[in-house]
C-alpha cells in the first residue's frame, strides 16, 4: 500500500470530518454557516490551524481546518482567489472565517465563488468565538479516536496471536477477520479460485458470482494494497518467501465504491484493517505449516518418522534407530514408497472436517491391517489430510512386484471385509459399518475372504473406478534410507495424478502418469500457477472484461485441432472469417505468433495446466 493510501485510510477512520467539527459545542457557539463547498463537509480534519497571513498554504501539509478572522487576507479579488486556490491545492479540509473584525456582514462573494468552484468548504462564524476552545475540542476528539483505534489494533493482534497458538483452521481465521472488520473476506489461490470466505452477513452468492473474472480485475499496486476501483483491500498469503494465495477484504463493506469520475478522493480503509488483513494472512500462512494429529502413540511415531523422511526434519540415522525400536528394520533393506488415498475427496457423500478425518483414520487402520495380513514390514501412517503413506522394507529387491501385488490384494480384501470397498459396486459405504464400528455396535464383521478367492480387479483391471475406490500408488524402489524420500514423494505425486485416471488399476506406477496427470499433481504449485498467469493472464483478463467473447475457448479449439484453422472453426461453431479474426485478436493480446510451434506448445501446456488448477 502506498503512503498516500495509508494516510488517507487513517484519516478516514481516526479523524473527525468537517461536518462533525461544526457540530461541536464551541463551534456551534459561533453560529456557523456553510456558504460554499458543502459537498466537501465529509472531508476528514487532521488538525486545526489558526492563520492570519495570506501565504499560510506553504506551511500546511493537507487535512487541516484553517481558522482565521481575515485581518491578514488580501484586499483585492485576485489575491483572495489565489489564497483559496493555494489552500485547495495543498489539500486543506476547510476554511472557517470569523466575522466581525475584517468582514462584518459576510465573507466576500469572490471568496465564496472561488471556494465553491474548488469544492473547498467555507464556513462563516457569525458570533465571536475563542479559537482556542475550538482547537481544544477538535484535538481532544482526535486523541480519543486515536486511542479507540489503538485499542482496536491491540485486539486484532491479541485475537490472531490466540488463533496462531491454537492452530485454528483457515475457516476460523477468515471468520474472525470478517467479524473484527465487519467486511466480507475471501481467501483465494494464485489461480483466483476461492479457498474460503465469509460474507459478513451479505449474500454469499452475490459475493462469489463470477469470482475469477471479478478477481482478475482487482489489481492493487503492492504486496498489501487497496484497489479503489473495486473497493478491495488485498494482501499476499505465503510463508518462507513462497506466496500461495491472496486474502481480500471488501471496503466499504456495502460494496458502494465511489465513482472513478467523482472529484472527491476515494478514501481507503482505516490502517487497522490493513493491520488486520496482514495479521490474518500471517496466521493463515502459519496454520498451513502446522499439522496436528490425534492418533495413537505408535501411529504418531510412524507418522513422525515418515514426515521426517519427507521433510528432512531428522537425520536418517535417527529415523532408522527409532524405526528399529518399533520392530521395523530399515537399514540394508530395499525400500518402496507407497501412497494410499481415496479417489474422491468425499467418497461417502458426507462432507465436513470430522467426516474427512474419520475416513482418513479408517483408511489408515485398513492399511496397517493390510501390512499385517500381507506379512509385510514397513512404516504406515497418514501423512497429510488425504493420504496414508507406507514405506515398505523388503529383504530382496527382486520381490518388489510380488510384495506390491500382495499389498494391493490384501488392502482390497481388508476394505471389502470392513464394508468400505462395497462403494465401488454402488453401495452406500456410510451404511456399512467398518470392523471397528461393527464391534462397537455388537455386529460381527464380515467373514474374511479366502486367499484363493478371485480379486475384484482380476477379471477387468481397466474398468472405471467407483465413487468409493482408493488409489494405491508406488514409487520406484531404492536401496538406502537416504533415498527413501524420493520414492515416497514419487508415490504421492503418482497418487495425486491418478485421480484423473478413471482406470481401476491395482497399483499405479510412474509409467501410468501422462502430461495431464503430471500437471494435475502440480496444480497447487505456485510456479505452475505463475506459468499459467504469464502465458494466459492477458487473455483471461480480456475475457473477464468481455464475457461474451471467451477467446480462451477459441484458442483451445485451435490448439486441440492441431492448429488446423478449418477444423478449429468447426469445433468452435464459428465461420472461418470470424475464427480467423479471433485468432488474430488473440495473437495481439498475447503478443505471440500462433504459427510458431514452440509458442503454441507453450500455450497448449498452459491451457492443460489451467484445466488442472481449476479441477478439484
Amino acid at each position: 500500500m502506498s503512503r498516500s493510501d495509508v494516510t488517507e485510510g487513517s484519516v478516514s477512520a481516526v479523524f473527525p470530518t468537517v461536518r462533525e467539527v461544526l457540530a461541536l459545542d464551541p463551534v456551534r457557539h459561533g453560529a456557523p454557516r456553510v456558504v460554499a463547498g458543502d459537498a466537501g463537509l465529509d472531508r476528514p480534519v487532521r488538525w486545526v490551524h489558526v492563520a492570519e497571513v495570506p501565504d499560510i498554504a506553504t506551511l500546511l501539509g493537507g487535512g487541516e481546518l484553517v481558522l482565521t478572522t481575515g485581518i491578514g487576507l488580501p484586499g483585492d479579488d485576485a489575491g483572495l482567489r489565489a489564497f483559496i486556490g493555494d489552500l485547495a491545492d495543498v489539500g486543506v479540509s476547510g476554511l472557517v472565517v470569523e466575522l466581525g473584525r475584517r468582514y462584518v456582514s459576510g465573507v466576500p462573494r469572490v471568496m465564496v465563488a472561488a471556494a465553491e468552484r474548488r469544492g473547498l468548504p467555507l464556513v462563516e462564524l457569525r458570533r465571536a468565538t475563542p479559537f482556542v476552545r475550538i482547537t481544544e475540542a477538535v484535538h481532544a476528539l482526535i486523541v480519543d479516536a486515536q486511542l479507540t483505534e489503538l485499542r482496536a489494533t491491540e485486539e486484532i493482534h491479541q485475537r490472531f496471536n490466540d488463533l496462531s497458538v491454537e492452530g485454528a483452521d483457515a475457516a476460523e481465521v477468515i471468520r474472525q477477520a470478517a467479524e473484527l472488520s465487519g467486511c466480507p473476506v475471501v481467501l483465494e489461490n494464485l489461480s483466483r479460485q476461492v479457498l474460503g470466505y465469509d460474507p459478513a452477513g451479505e449474500s454469499a452468492e452475490l459475493l462469489l458470482d463470477s469470482w475469477e473474472q471479478h478477481s482478475r480485475r482487482i489489481r492493487p499496486a503492492g504486496r498489501t494494497a487497496y484497489d479503489p476501483d473495486s473497493g478491495w483491500l488485498v494482501t499476499a498469503v505465503g510463508a518462507r518467501g513462497q506466496d500461495w494465495g491472496r486474502l481480500l477484504l471488501r471496503w466499504p463493506a456495502s460494496g458502494d465504491v465511489p465513482s472513478a469520475q467523482s472529484s472527491e478522493p476515494i478514501a481507503g480503509p482505516p490502517t487497522r484493517l490493513t493491520i488486520l488483513i496482514e495479521r490474518a494472512a500471517s496466521t493463515l500462512a502459519l496454520g498451513r505449516l502446522i499439522r496436528r494429529d490425534a492418533e495413537g502413540l505408535e501411529r504418531q511415531i510412524h507418522r513422525t518418522l515418515l514426515t521426517a523422511l519427507l521433510d528432512h526434519s531428522r537425520p536418517v540415522d535417527e529415523v532408522a534407530l527409532r524405526a528399529k525400536a518399533l520392530g521395523v528394520v530399515l537399514d540394508r533393506r530395499h525400500l518402496v514408497g507407497v501412497m494410499v488415498r481415496h479417489r474422491a475427496e468425499d467418497p461417502g457423500g458426507e462432507g465436513g472436517p470430522e467426516a474427512a478425518q474419520a475416513r482418513l483414520r479408517d483408511l489408515s487402520e485398513a492399511v496397517g491391517q493390510t501390512l499385517r495380513e500381507a506379512k509385510l514390514t514397513g512404516l504406515a501412517s497418514a501423512v497429510d489430510d488425504n493420504s496414508v503413506g507406507v514405506l515398505l522394507a523388503l529383504t530382496d529387491p527382486a520381490a518388489e512386484d510380488r510384495a506390491l501385488s500382495a499389498f494391493a490384494s490384501a488392502l482390497r480384501r481388508v476394505r471389502l471385509d470392513s464394508g468400505a470397498g462395497r462403494a465401488t459396486s454402488g453401495a452406500d459405504p456410510s451404511r456399512t459399518p467398518t470392523g471397528a464400528d461393527a464391534s462397537r455396535s455388537g455386529r460381527a464383521p464380515a467373514a474374511p475372504r479366502s486367499a484363493a478367492a478371485p480379486e475384484p480387479f482380476a477379471a477387468d483391471p481397466h474398468r472405471v473406478a467407483g465413487p468409493g475406490a482408493v488409489i494405491v500408488a508406488a514409487g520406484s524402489g531404492v536401496g538406502s534410507l537416504r533415498e527413501a524420500r524420493r520414492s515416497l514423494v514419487e508415490a504421492r505425486q503418482i497418487a495425486e495424478a491418478a485421480r484423473q485416471d478413471r482406470r481401476d488399476l491395482p497399483i499405479f506406477r510412474l509409467p501410468h502418469v501422462g502430461l495431464a496427470g503430471l500437471l494435475h499433481l502440480l496444480r497447487d504449485e505456485p510456479r505452475l500457477q505463475t506459468f499459467v498467469e504469464r502465458e494466459l493472464g492477458a487473455l483471461l483478463e480480456y475475457d473477464a472484461r468481455h464475457p461474451r467473447e471467451q477467446l480462451l475457448d477459441t484458442l483451445r479449439a485451435y490448439l486441440e485441432q492441431g492448429r488446423n484453422k478449418t477444423a478449429g472453426a468447426a469445433a468452435a461453431h464459428l465461420s472461418r472469417p470470424a475464427f480467423y479474426e479471433r485468432l488474430a485478436r488473440i495473437a495481439r493480446i498475447l503478443d505471440v505468433d500462433l504459427d510458431s510451434v514452440e509458442a503454441t506448445l507453450s500455450l497448449h501446456v498452459a491451457l492443460l495446466a489451467l484445466k488442472a488448477v481449476r479441477t478439484p
